[in-house]
C-alpha cells in the first residue's frame, strides 16, 4: 500500500499553460484603462509600462509573495504617474484588478487532467499550493479539491515551508503521507524535499535536473501521476 493520503498540487503551468490566460487577462485590465484612464496607457510604450511595472514590484520586496497586491500597486501608481487623483486611482485600480482576475481564470486545462483529478480524487485528499492568484474553485478542476493555499494568504511563498506546512495542516497529513506535483524544480521540488514532502517533478519537456541533490522522480504527462505513486513505498 502507498503510504501517500494527500496530494498536492502547484497550478500554474503544472495543471495549466498559464501564459494565454496571462496574456488575455493583461488584455482585458488593458482595456479598461484605456478607456477609463487613458493617460495611464498613453504616456508609455509597451516596453516602458513593463519596465515601469518591474520598478514598483522590486520596490516592494516584502511583497513578493502576493502578486494581488503587487499588481494593485502598480496599477495604482501608474494612474498616479498620469496624472490621477489618489480617489480615481485606488478605485481604477481595484477595477482593472478585477477585469484582470476575471480573465485570469478562463484556463484550458492540460488534456487528460480532469479525469486524472477525478480518479485521484477517489483515493486521495486533494490541494493547490500556488504562488500566484488563481484560485482553483473558479477553474473547472474546482470539484475534485479539497482545499487551497495560496502564497499571499500564508505570508510566504514556495519555496518557503510556509505553504506546504498550511498544506499538510489543511490536509490533516503528515508531511510522509504527502506528495506534491508541480513543475518549478525549486519551487515545487525543493521547496517540498525541504518541508518533508515526498515530491513528484511535472517536466513535459524533458528538461535536465539543474540541482546537484538527487534529481526527483519525473513525469511528462499527468496521465502518469498514478504509476508513480505505486512506486512510493
Amino acid at each position: 500500500m502507498s503510504p501517500i493520503k494527500l496530494i498536492t498540487f502547484d497550478l500554474d503551468d503544472t495543471l495549466w499553460a498559464v501564459r494565454p490566460s496571462l496574456i488575455r487577462a493583461e488584455e482585458q485590465q488593458n482595456a479598461w484603462l484605456r478607456e477609463h484612464r487613458p493617460r495611464a496607457l498613453d504616456s508609455m510604450t509597451p516596453d516602458q509600462l513593463v519596465q515601469f511595472k518591474k520598478s514598483v514590484w522590486r520596490a516592494l520586496p516584502d511583497h513578493a509573495h502576493n502578486m494581488s497586491k503587487l499588481r494593485q500597486q502598480f496599477l495604482y501608481e501608474l494612474q498616479t504617474a498620469s496624472g490621477y487623483s489618489h480617489q480615481e486611482a485606488t478605485a481604477g485600480a481595484a477595477i482593472a484588478f478585477g477585469r484582470f482576475l476575471e480573465e485570469r481564470h478562463r484556463v484550458s486545462l492540460y488534456e487528460g487532467a480532469l479525469s486524472v483529478l477525478e480518479r485521484l480524487s477517489q483515493r486521495f485528499r486533494l490541494g493547490a499550493i500556488t504562488n500566484g492568484n488563481a484560485d482553483v474553485y473558479k477553474t473547472d478542476a474546482a470539484p475534485y479539491f479539497n482545499f487551497a493555499v495560496r502564497a499571499e494568504e500564508v505570508g510566504a511563498a514556495k519555496p518557503a515551508a510556509q505553504p506546504f506546512l498550511k498544506a499538510i495542516e489543511l490536509g490533516d497529513c503528515l508531511a510522509e503521507e504527502t506528495l506534491h506535483i508541480g513543475d518549478h524544480w525549486e519551487h515545487d521540488v525543493l521547496g517540498a524535499r525541504q518541508a518533508g514532502l515526498h515530491t513528484l517533478w511535472f517536466n513535459p519537456l524533458d528538461q535536465a535536473w539543474p540541482h546537484p541533490s538527487d534529481a526527483p522522480m519525473t513525469i511528462q504527462s499527468l496521465s502518469e501521476i498514478e504509476l508513480a505513486i505505486s512506486t512510493i513505498l
